[in-house]
């Protein structure tokens, strides 16, 4: 796993071959943040990343330069991954949570600029997920929500929803929480 740009790019951490997660491609990642550019001004922007996996997008986050990049991961060696790259860095912006990312959206009283959501393809809760992280503070009012997802989900329907890029079978819906 490699850092694209900004401060860490470059930077290759090893992810153990045991892991469950797919971290998103380079491809992918690299397209998601140039796009990301048009909607975020990434130095005033206090992100989530739930679901964080390998921590590959909390990395691109930190790296860019966001002031508090919190990422949500339940796996217990995920996380270790996760914290140890972070410790290896030092970046005082990350703040890595080990917990079930869907109980962090239903009690978190915090509001993110952005929240970045991965989880797994088959997670059965993934159709409402969108409404959830809308619904609840973890998403300041204007705040953009980015859904990774398969190939069959369609989110277009949703009031919320802003577009739908396709890397490959990395698929990203874009959803903008209303000022309200």
């Amino acid at each position: 796993m490699r850092v694209i740009t900004g401060k860490y790019k470059g930077r290759h951490f090893e992810v153990p071959h045991t892991f469950k997660a797919r971290p998103t491609t380079d491809f992918a990642k690299e397209n998601l943040f140039n796009v990301l550019r048009a909607y975020v001004d990434f130095e005033e922007t206090r992100a989530l990343d739930l679901f964080a996996g390998t921590g590959s997008i909390t990395l691109e986050l930190l790296s860019r330069g966001c002031p508090l990049v919190t990422c949500v991961e339940r796996d217990r060696r995920h996380f270790a991954f996760i914290s140890q790259v972070l410790r290896a860095l030092g970046d005082a912006a990350a703040r890595p949570l080990m917990g079930d990312a869907l109980r962090y959206v239903e009690r978190c009283r915090e509001g993110f600029d952005l929240v970045f959501a991965d989880p797994p393809y088959a997670l059965p809760e993934l159709p409402e997920l969108p409404e959830r992280i809308l619904r609840s503070e973890t998403l300041r009012p204007g705040g953009l929500l980015i859904l990774e997802h398969g190939k069959t989900n369609d989110f277009s329907g949703r009031p919320d929803f802003l577009e739908h890029r396709s890397y490959g079978s990395v698929n990203f819906s874009f959803f903008r929480r209303s000022e309200d």
